[in-house]
C-alpha cells in the first residue's frame, strides 16, 4: 500500500473518529462514572465491535447484508432501541461521589464486563457503521494486490486511531469529575443521555442510499 494512500486514510479516519458518536459518549460517561479502568473495558468492547464489522466487510459479507432491506431494518431498529435505552440509563444515573471518583476506587469485574458488553452491542447494532465501512474501506484498497493484508492494515490503523480518541474522551471524563460540582456532573450525565437520544433519532430517520 502506497504511503500517501495510507496517510490520507489515517487522516480521514482521525477526523471521523473525533466526531462524537455513541462509543465516544460511552467512553466519556464511563470515564466519569468509573474512571479509566471502566472506560478501558468499554473501549475494548467498542474496538472488538469495530474489528468484527471490518472483518465482515473484508470477507465481502457487508455488501450482502447491506443489500437485504429486512436485515438492515432489523439491525437499525435494534440499534435505535439500544441507544434509546442507554440514553435513559445515562439520563437517570446519579452523579458519582467526588471523593470516591477522585480516589479512583477500582470497579469490580461485573462493572467492567457490563461496560464492555454495552460498547460491543452499540458497535454491532449500528448498520450505518456496516455500510460506511463497506463504502469507505474499498476506496483505499488496491484491487491488483492481495487484499487481505490491505484490509488488515486498514483495520488496524482505524482501530488504533479510534482507540486513541476514545481514551482521550475517557481521560476528559476522569478530569471533569475533579473540576465540576456534583450538580454539574448530574447535568453532564443528562447531556450524554440526550446525545444518545439524538443519535437514536438520527439512526431511526436514516435510510440506506438509494432507498
Amino acid at each position: 500500500m502506497a504511503a500517501d494512500t495510507l496517510a490520507l486514510y489515517a487522516l480521514t479516519s482521525a477526523i471521523l473518529a473525533i466526531t462524537p458518536g455513541p462509543t465516544m459518549l460511552l467512553a466519556l460517561s464511563n470515564g466519569i462514572a468509573g474512571g479509566m479502568r471502566r472506560a478501558a473495558w468499554g473501549i475494548a468492547g467498542a474496538s472488538l465491535g469495530s474489528t468484527v464489522v471490518i472483518s465482515v466487510v473484508a470477507l465481502g459479507l457487508g455488501s450482502v447484508l447491506a443489500a437485504s432491506r429486512w436485515v438492515f431494518d432489523a439491525l437499525r431498529v435494534a440499534g435505535v432501541l439500544y441507544l434509546a435505552w442507554l440514553g435513559l440509563r445515562m439520563w437517570r444515573s446519579a452523579a458519582p461521589d467526588l471523593r470516591t471518583a477522585i480516589a479512583a476506587t477500582p470497579d469490580g469485574p461485573a462493572q467492567g464486563s457490563k461496560a464492555l458488553l454495552r460498547s460491543l452491542a452499540v458497535a454491532l447494532t449500528n448498520p450505518k457503521a456496516l455500510l460506511f465501512f463497506a463504502a469507505f474501506l474499498p476506496q483505499f484498497v488496491d484491487v491488483h494486490a492481495p487484499q487481505a493484508a490491505q484490509y488488515l492494515v486498514l483495520g488496524c490503523v482505524f482501530i488504533a486511531i479510534d482507540t486513541a480518541v476514545m481514551l482521550a474522551y475517557a481521560g476528559a471524563g476522569t478530569q471533569v469529575v475533579r473540576w465540576l460540582s456534583k450538580r454539574s456532573l448530574q447535568w453532564l450525565n443528562k447531556g450524554c443521555g440526550a446525545g444518545m437520544w439524538l443519535l437514536a433519532g438520527a439512526l431511526a430517520l436514516w435510510r440506506r442510499p438509494g432507498v
